[in-house]
């Protein structure tokens, strides 16, 4: 664990996480108890191939069960806990499944914010909120990169949801004078995304399995990726930075290693790293979906001093071996007994 600027800070604090279980609230939750941080965990669904369920972590944080929209259960939880920091990462994250299903995504991204937001103003324990928007709540801009001086102006399900919820977070903090502050990042990727129509995890999957991996788009989409403990040190470095700083409330962050990559050059990265020979197939049937996004991160590195620890490739390393270990236990646990006692006698 690398040094940061204040060790004491995260001792004994009583922390708030909402996507608890998600592909970053996993790490994060990794990250703050190293940190010695007490962890509070909210959690609606029940999800044992989880991150945070298969490290154990979850034995070591309290569990609120509840859902987000839920603002009574949110309040108690603030205030019974003594929650001093509120780290806000749950969403309805699938672009396809907002696409199909938008009044669950509306309600969980946009109802789902206003509701936690209005239970930290009714709870004056709470000194720090960072709440993570994403890079899509910027729509499809002619002008790249994006920067945070750029309207949000989402289309399409997912992407308004994000607007959304970013405009209803800058309304807290500048008519409440809420001490928030807000994320944009790019494509999550790394170990525990069990989402296999992702690209990173259903690329990984399919190479370990000897399968071509499937493009659904039709490749030339480009994004900005972003390593998942990357992103938990970055919500841990803000949150410090809020409480040194109160006057960074209402602001937001591109968080970026700032690359362009399209879908298809992220998939034969991938396959050369894994050593495969394999021709991904290229399906060609997204749609409602952003073409060209990736962030500029210049007001976190000069205002935030803050700079990712991994680059592209040091990330993919780190995922392909957390998947290969996973797939394999997996597979392990999965053979039946007689089998596994037949291959042994051979």
């Amino acid at each position: 664990m690398e040094p940061t600027r204040r060790q004491g800070f995260w001792r004994n604090r009583r922390v708030f996480v909402t996507g608890a279980t998600g592909l970053v609230g996993s790490w994060l939750i990794k990250r703050l108890l190293a940190f010695q941080a007490d962890v509070v965990c909210l959690v609606r669904d029940w999800t044992p191939q989880s991150e945070l369920v298969q490290s154990r972590d979850i034995d070591r944080a309290i569990v609120v069960r509840g859902d987000l929209c839920d603002q009574a259960c949110l309040e108690r939880a603030l205030g019974e806990f003594e929650i001093e920091t509120v780290l806000h990462l749950a969403a309805q994250t699938i672009v396809g499944i907002a696409n199909r299903n938008p009044v669950s995504t509306f309600e969980t991204n946009i109802a789902g914010t206003w509701k936690l937001l209005e239970a930290c103003r009714r709870s004056p324990a709470v000194k720090q909120i960072v709440m993570a928007s994403s890079d899509k709540a910027y729509g499809d801009a002619e002008t790249l990169p994006y920067t945070e001086k750029m309207p949000l102006a989402g289309k399409h399900p997912y992407d308004v949801s994000k607007s959304c919820g970013d405009l209803i977070t800058q309304n807290y903090a500048n008519t409440y004078s809420l001490p928030v502050c807000t994320t944009r990042c790019g494509n999550f990727y790394g170990g525990g995304d069990l989402n296999w129509n992702r690209i990173v995890p259903g690329t990984i999957r399919s190479v370990l399995g000897g399968q071509a991996p499937i493009i659904r788009s039709d490749g030339s989409y480009i994004r900005d990726y972003f390593y998942v403990e990357d992103g938990a040190a970055a919500y841990m470095h803000l949150t410090e930075q809020l409480a040194e700083r109160p006057e960074l409330a209402g602001e937001a962050y591109n968080l970026s290693t700032e690359i362009q990559i399209s879908v298809l050059e992220l998939v034969k990265t991938i396959l050369r790293a894994m050593g495969s020979d394999l021709e991904p197939v290229v399906e060609d049937k997204a749609t409602h979906e952003i073409q060209h996004q990736y962030l500029d991160a210049t007001k976190a590195r000069e205002q935030l001093y803050w700079r990712p620890l991994f680059n592209l490739d040091q990330g993919l390393v780190r995922t392909i071996q957390w998947y290969t270990n996973f797939l394999t236990t997996s597979a392990i646990q999965a053979t039946p007994a007689n089998v596994v006692r037949a291959g042994k006698a051979a």
